[in-house]
């Protein structure tokens, strides 16, 4: 069976330091899977030596039946994968709908100025298609009604919404989401995991890191565990929530 996520083997090192150590595992078409751990696990490492924004010390990535370890980051957008940040990177001086534009342009073949400006476009039928990109991922984050503001404008809740409706007008097979409940309260983060599930439902897969156990264990259908830059778990909600190795690694429970 060919995964749509593959990774085998992965390992990054930082000098004497094993961030992601040896992890071996998948994502499959349409699921929803969480990755968790403590702090410093390696769950964002990982993420980054998936959408190419880290090289691998060693072992493989592969998207779709394809190896992407050594892609650059616009080459991995272009197969499918977009993903947000832990830390909000939304340019705050831009509009909300030039911030989502330059997402709609990662995944077409010329830069962002050009889609910013008119003259290097590249022709009406490109300015139309990364348009209508960016006016449906507003849409589907519902952010229409704000497409000429600034984007330091937003409160912090919808600059979140922000960073997912640029990763979605790149139009992807494979969402990764890096914390996306972090600084939100607990009616945020329910409408948001709301927001998930709607997404998935319409076929999206996602893969996403939260330290909020509630969201990771109502909306994910399996999740992937890390301690210390290793895998440690793999399964449903229920059986994670079991793990004497999670319990002990991750709640600090010594089972």
């Amino acid at each position: 069976m060919t995964h749509l996520l593959d990774i085998r083997n992965v390992s990054r090192r930082f000098g004497g330091v094993l961030a992601v150590n040896d992890v071996t595992g998948h994502v499959d078409e349409g699921e929803l899977v969480g990755l968790i751990g403590p702090n410093g696990a390696g769950k964002t490492t990982l993420f980054n030596l998936i959408s190419g924004f880290t090289p691998l010390s060693s072992g493989t990535v592969a998207f779709d039946g394809r190896t992407i370890s050594g892609l650059k980051t616009n080459q991995v957008a272009r197969l499918g994968i977009s993903r947000t940040f832990q830390n909000l990177r939304v340019f705050p001086n831009m509009s909300v709908f030039d911030n989502v534009s330059v997402g709609a342009v990662g995944a077409l073949p010329q830069g962002a100025l050009g889609a910013l400006f008119g003259s290097l476009a590249g022709g009406g039928a490109r300015s139309a298609e990364i348009s209508r990109r960016t006016w449906e991922a507003l849409e589907a984050v519902g952010l229409t009604h704000v497409a000429g503001e600034l984007a330091a404008n937003l409160p912090y809740g919808q600059r979140k919404y922000l960073e997912i409706a640029r990763a979605l007008a790149m139009q992807p097979r494979f969402l990764i989401l890096d914390e996306p409940a972090a600084g939100l309260n607990d009616t945020e983060t329910r409408a948001l995991a709301d927001f998930i599930k709607r997404l998935h439902g319409t076929g999206l897969t996602i893969m996403l890191v939260e330290h909020d156990m509630t969201l990771v264990m109502s909306i994910c259908q399996r999740i992937l565990v890390l301690a210390s830059g290793r895998k440690i778990a793999d399964g449903p909600p229920d059986a994670i929530r079991r793990d004497p190795a999670v319990l002990e690694a991750y709640l600090g429970v010594d089972a």
